[in-house]
């Protein structure tokens, strides 16, 4: 089967500025309803269905119903993997705005992709993971975790076995939109935001935006500096 066609059509649903706008809006990992999809999007909520409609047919998109609302998110992190790496094509090939503001400069410092650390601490952190030897990649260009990396991160409370158990990869590195370098996805690299948030070492902004905390940033750069 050739695979022209089918880039095609995916490319196609992307494409389109409304739904681009929706799957964008869902790189959080958050379940949105229409109507508030239909307001990221700058469409009617009757516009709005029929774009989540074609996302979902594609597998683009998982629709979840509780009591009145239906709520959606992206089907997975390949998903959000494909719009960071189109992301980065735009910045690198100078398809995008030249304006910038305060909101493109938190989201630049930190950020979520889908479910992991993005931005410029996302890119520290697997540098430090790299550089210490905590992660090394594969005769098969596959990132793994190296035994100093798992006596690392059972060290902070982070226990890689249960991981590893699961259908997704452990380790992934990821293409960065705005750093054009690698961040760490896969299970571990959402394992460890959830530690980072539960741990307060990062607050939520509005959107896909992080924020550290001081004592944060102090015991981020503590275990994951190159310095």
């Amino acid at each position: 089967m050739k695979d022209g066609p089918v880039i095609a059509s995916v490319a196609a649903l992307i494409g389109d500025p409304a739904r681009a706008n929706i799957l964008t809006a869902l790189m959080d990992g958050r379940a949105l309803t229409v109507s508030e999809l239909a307001g990221v999007a700058g469409v009617t909520v009757q516009t709005a269905s029929g774009h989540l409609t074609k996302l979902s047919e594609a597998g683009l998109l998982i629709a979840e119903k509780q009591g009145r609302h239906r709520y959606f998110r992206l089907s997975g992190a390949d998903v959000a993997q494909v719009l960071e790496a189109l992301m980065g094509l735009a910045q690198r090939t100078g398809a995008v705005r030249v304006r910038t503001g305060p909101k493109d400069v938190a989201m630049r410092e930190a950020r979520i992709c889908y479910d992991h650390l993005a931005g410029e601490a996302g890119v520290a952190l697997f540098n430090g993971l790299t550089t210490r030897n905590y992660l090394e990649v594969s005769e098969q260009d596959a990132l793994q975790l190296t035994s100093e990396g798992r006596e690392f991160f059972n060290g902070i409370g982070l226990d890689p076995q249960p991981l590893e158990n699961k259908r997704r990869p452990l380790c992934l590195h990821c293409l960065d939109w705005s750093e054009r370098r690698h961040h760490l996805g896969g299970a571990l690299g959402a394992a460890l935001l959830d530690m980072m948030l539960e741990q307060q070492w990062l607050r939520r902004e509005q959107g896909r935006a992080l924020h550290f905390t001081p004592a944060g940033r102090q015991a981020f750069n503590h275990h994951f500096s190159c310095q």
